[in-house]
């Protein structure tokens, strides 16, 4: 496919020599001008548009339902991103500007279902009923994630880049062969579709048609990497060639990812097999706070994604059809607000572990060599003041 570089105020958004950029399928000065290949229900300007093979029916509860659900995780997201700036969380990864992708696709979960996130997935863990403060835990390096898995059907978030997507298609050959009536979905960026483990889930995935989702979130940039420094053709294209469903969807449009999510997860549980569901949205931040966006990409480019923002084109659309008041709006900011002091609040209160805490649950059965290396360690501790601690 070929599509013109895609510029603003003339000038190109990406710096990347000879490159044919497909990455950006509709640009701020059309606004509501949607890709044919890309799956937008609700336009940024919050006009509400048809697709022939998705839709959704949404009560007014359930939007605002939704809409809560971006605000409160945002909110969390920043207060995270301010803590660890004053020295309080050892690195954050924000998901400023994926809020859309991550709320559609999570409360398109069902209780039975299982996600598998990397380490980007707040929103997604919101949806799962995760606290917050555990979430901030794990970067503060006070626990190894502080939530049960089979408590929440959310896996533990994963560093290693891909790896989970393994994890997850094993899983779901598991419960195909329960006979559970459950998917499980797995979420992982751009970045990561050129590992090894992610071609290799796929493999496994379509020869034993496993009931699994895979949700890559493509934010345009792998750290610094541009797009398509990843691939020559749009992600969602490459399911074709392992030979199951791949479908774009308009990363930043909550109705979209929801409703293109809930086919997915319905056909997966139904022995329809996998799908590929590339969610086109925009990493509005730094990829971590150890990250400097300013040295690799140029201001246009953020500039034209706000217009795009996941939040503000549902907060049109309630204003559009009056299906909320300024009053509820405030209530919701209140709550947001509120929220992010207890996050605070518990998060500092959060005690620090003993230092031999770390050798505990490593191992289920005795072992030596971790024991000789627990005793070091406590002797070297013993010899500071209060090492013992």
């Amino acid at each position: 496919m070929r599509v013109n570089r895609p510029t603003v105020d003339g000038d190109p958004i990406s710096t990347a020599p000879n490159a044919q950029e497909w990455h950006v399928t509709f640009d701020a000065s059309r606004g509501s001008e949607a890709s044919p290949e890309l799956v937008q229900l609700l336009t940024p300007e919050g006009e509400r548009v048809e697709h022939p093979g998705y839709d959704i029916d949404l009560t007014p509860e359930e939007v605002r339902g939704l809409y809560r659900d971006l605000v409160l995780v945002r909110r969390v997201d920043m207060e995270a991103v301010a803590l660890q700036r004053q020295g309080e969380l050892g690195i954050w990864a924000s998901l400023l500007g994926q809020e859309a992708a991550q709320i559609g696709s999570g409360r398109a979960l069902t209780d039975a279902d299982m996600a598998f996130p990397t380490y980007r997935e707040h929103g997604v863990a919101w949806c799962r009923d995760v606290d917050p403060v555990n979430l901030l835990g794990l970067f503060r390096g006070v626990n190894h994630g502080g939530w049960d898995p089979a408590e929440h059907n959310f896996h533990l978030y994963t560093i290693v880049i891909g790896s989970q997507t393994l994890h997850a298609v094993g899983y779901a050959m598991g419960i195909q062969r329960d006979g559970a009536d459950a998917a499980t979905i797995v979420y992982f960026g751009d970045g990561a579709t050129s590992q090894g483990d992610v071609n290799e889930a796929f493999i496994w995935a379509s020869v034993f048609n496993a009931p699994v989702v895979f949700f890559c979130q493509n934010n345009q940039w792998a750290i610094s990497e541009p797009l398509e420094k990843q691939s020559r053709i749009p992600l969602y294209r490459r399911a074709s060639g392992f030979g199951f469903p791949g479908i774009r969807v308009d990363g930043n449009d909550v109705f979209a990812c929801l409703a293109v999510t809930r086919q997915a997860l319905k056909n997966a549980r139904e022995g329809q097999g996998p799908t590929l569901i590339e969610a086109f949205t925009y990493r509005m931040g730094a990829h971590t706070t150890s990250d400097d966006p300013t040295r690799y990409r140029v201001a246009g480019e953020l500039e034209a994604w706000k217009l795009k923002d996941p939040i503000e084109r549902v907060k049109a659309y309630m204003f559009k059809n009056q299906l909320a008041d300024q009053e509820f709006f405030d209530s919701i900011d209140a709550e947001a607000a509120d929220l992010g002091r207890d996050v605070r609040k518990r998060c500092l209160e959060m005690p620090d572990p003993h230092p031999l805490d770390i050798f505990d649950n490593v191992y289920t059965e005795p072992h030596a060599l971790l024991a000789e290396e627990r005793e070091q360690y406590a002797a070297y501790l013993a010899t500071f003041e209060g090492g013992d601690r």
